[in-house]
């Protein structure tokens, strides 16, 4: 890690952003002429905490993969919103997909941007899905109270000002049939000085992270380089503050597409205390090619890397974030792959279990649709219809 954040005050560590590629001095004229053509499509965004994780002398290097950005995102594949969020949304500002889950988008801006992000349209000049004003969103949650989840996303939530983001916690809190509050958040690997920096916020979930309900925080560490020091010490503090932490990730190409540094994740995570939850399947969103994984191949990895792990480390499910739900991929026979719906916006289909033949080339669940004359759907317990 660059020696400036290591010996200065932690009062005194406040990251510089960095929003354009003349300050990034590593990159030669001709990478800035080149990748200005990404950042005119894409919006680029990073601090020198988050440069300063990267080996320059390492063209393959993870970190750097993470943040910077790659012609090959100007490759035409995919869509903008490829879950068809658009969809689900019922009020401007929050989407209702799951029964019992609410979403709402309260913040556009993260404190980077991942280049493999599937709500990059959120950062685009003609998007209006987010909304400062909540309102509508809150009357939503009250008037279905079936609705015992909401997750406060975006944008990174925890990139506002802790003056800005409590008042929307204490609203929420107010309702009673909302039990969990979650906040998605790669803050903690961006800029743990943001968790270090501010007793204010750490006071603020003692307050509303209640014995009986709970905010949870869901970090967002890719590769377990991101897991310095200071982002250790950002997680404890937040653990001590009474809020629970579970760790979720894409599996993306060149970041953490290899069954080491996936066990590597997954064991350190557990070390400090914060459960591995979800690995993504990358969404086929915009751009995103160059870091998609093949299903096939990525549950492969997946399942090695489980095999390095300890119990406690290997609690993690490898899922799709469909339109049509959330989808884990169980397991595969030499013929055949087979999924089952976790949580399903028709929820008939909560818990179907699904097999397909295989297709090795597959990088969504549509690529095996597509390929069939018709779904092969299983319950768990009846056939619903033969393989294709």
């Amino acid at each position: 890690m660059n020696i400036f954040f290591k010996h200065l005050n932690p009062d005194k560590r406040k990251p510089k952003y960095l929003t354009k590629l003349d300050q990034i001095p590593q990159l030669t004229e001709r990478e800035k002429r080149e990748l200005q053509k990404v950042n005119d499509k894409f919006v680029f965004r990073t601090n020198d905490y988050y440069q300063s994780l990267i080996d320059w002398n390492d063209p393959h290097d993870p970190i750097r993969r993470i943040i910077m950005p790659d012609v090959q995102e100007l490759n035409e594949w995919g869509e903008l919103d490829a879950s068809n969020e658009e969809k689900y949304t019922k009020v401007r500002g929050l989407e209702h997909k799951y029964t019992s889950t609410a979403l709402l988008l309260v913040n556009e801006v993260c404190a980077a941007y991942c280049r493999f992000c599937f709500r990059k349209r959120l950062f685009m000049n003609e998007n209006d899905e987010v909304t400062k004003d909540i309102s509508e969103g809150l009357e939503y949650i009250k008037n279905n109270k079936a609705i015992n989840n909401v997750l406060l996303t975006g944008g990174d939530p925890l990139v506002m000002s802790t003056s800005k983001l409590e008042p929307i916690i204490k609203q929420i809190r107010e309702i009673d049939h909302v039990q969990i509050i979650r906040i998605g958040t790669k803050v903690p690997a961006f800029n743990p000085f943001r968790i270090l920096n501010d007793p204010s916020l750490l006071e603020m979930f003692k307050t509303y992270s209640t014995n009986e309900k709970k905010i949870y925080v869901m970090a967002h560490f890719n590769h377990p380089r991101e897991l310095t020091p200071e982002a250790i010490e950002g997680l404890n503090l937040l653990m001590k503050s009474g809020v629970s932490l579970v760790n979720q990730t894409p599996l993306v190409k060149g970041v953490n597409d290899d069954p080491e540094v996936l066990a590597e994740l997954f064991s350190k995570l557990s070390y400090i205390g914060v459960p591995p939850y979800y690995v993504f399947l990358c969404r086929p969103t915009l751009g995103n090619e160059t870091y998609s994984v093949p299903i096939e191949r990525g549950y492969e990895i997946f399942e090695k890397s489980r095999t390095l792990c300890s119990g406690l480390a290997k609690r993690a499910r490898l899922v799709m974030s469909h339109e049509s739900g959330k989808i884990e991929v169980l397991g595969m026979s030499e013929d055949q792959i087979f999924f089952k719906f976790l949580r399903a916006a028709d929820k008939t289909d909560n818990a179907r279990f699904m097999a397909f033949f295989r297709n090795p080339e597959a990088c969504w669940f549509n690529d095996y649709q597509e390929a069939s004359d018709e779904f092969s759907l299983f319950s768990q317990t009846t056939v619903k219809a033969g393989c294709p």
